[in-house]
């Protein structure tokens, strides 16, 4: 049965991708076995995985992976909470938009880690501090996408709105938000890496008796024997990650899939 043009377009990069994966874990385990680095320092790809099927397996580390997609899904929801409605006000009144440009500029470039000796300072709990890290770092993708999505509604298609009798709200509704939602998802979808990194930065810099993936990683990191650990908790991060941006990739397509097509791009 031959596939379709469709199929065989999304196959391509995919069988690509497994292939790279594959050379990369191949090159690992060679490594590993033939001595050129000692296996302490970086076991073989095979055990690494044997480690990785293990953990989990362990109720506790699944507790830890529940607890970092906690302050992950809780920070990313804040997040877009404040920016999307931020971000419409910005890219709608420009007057709005450059008085606070240069206060974006500045917050934006600030690494949510470096900020985490001040949060221990005023945040006790762990996780409100992963939470409100995790916030801020994830609040600059999907605002400086929303700004632009906002700034890109077709004006043509807010007078015809206006010439109808649309009022203000529903303009908003039906104009403004089917506009920007593509631009929003996209944001979201970006910031959910950050909001991932920073939760685990913030878990691996605190330290200390805590909980969560950074956590795991710590405490694995100190032990001499541990190094297997260690690759092993990475490589679940990895996948992890990989799979909440296809997940949420997927979402975006799927949900605004005229979008992507009037891109050119393939839904």
């Amino acid at each position: 049965m031959r596939l379709s043009r469709k199929a065989r377009r999304t196959a391509g990069p995919l069988l690509r991708g497994f292939a790279g994966v594959a050379v990369f874990l191949l090159a690992g385990e060679v490594v590993g076995r033939v001595g050129l680095v000692d296996p302490s320092y970086l076991p073989p790809t095979s055990t690494v995985l044997a480690h990785a099927g293990r953990l989990l397996t362990d109720g506790g580390f699944l507790r830890d992976i529940a607890f970092t997609l906690g302050g992950w899904s809780a920070g990313l929801l804040v997040a877009t909470a404040i920016a999307v409605p931020a971000g419409v006000l910005f890219g709608s009144l420009p007057v709005v938009d450059s008085a606070a440009r240069v206060l974006v500029e500045f917050l934006r470039p600030i690494p949510a880690v470096a900020l985490v000796p001040l949060a221990l300072l005023v945040v006790a709990d762990q996780g409100e501090m992963e939470r409100l890290l995790a916030a801020y770092a994830a609040t600059w993708p999907i605002l400086v996408n929303t700004i632009y999505g906002a700034g890109a509604v077709d004006p043509l298609a807010r007078d015809m709105a206006r010439c109808f009798g649309l009022g203000r709200a529903a303009i908003l509704l039906r104009v403004w938000l089917p506009s920007v939602a593509p631009f929003v998802a996209t944001g979201v979808r970006l910031a959910s890496s950050v909001a991932l990194i920073v939760t685990i930065s913030t878990e691996l810099i605190s330290g200390g008796g805590g909980d969560g993936l950074g956590q795991f990683v710590f405490d694995a990191s100190g032990d001499p024997d541990g190094a297997a650990e260690v690759f092993a908790a990475v490589l679940v991060i990895g996948t992890l990650g990989l799979l909440l941006d296809a997940g949420l990739r997927y979402g975006e397509r799927t949900a605004f899939r005229w979008h992507f097509e009037r891109l050119g791009e393939p839904g």
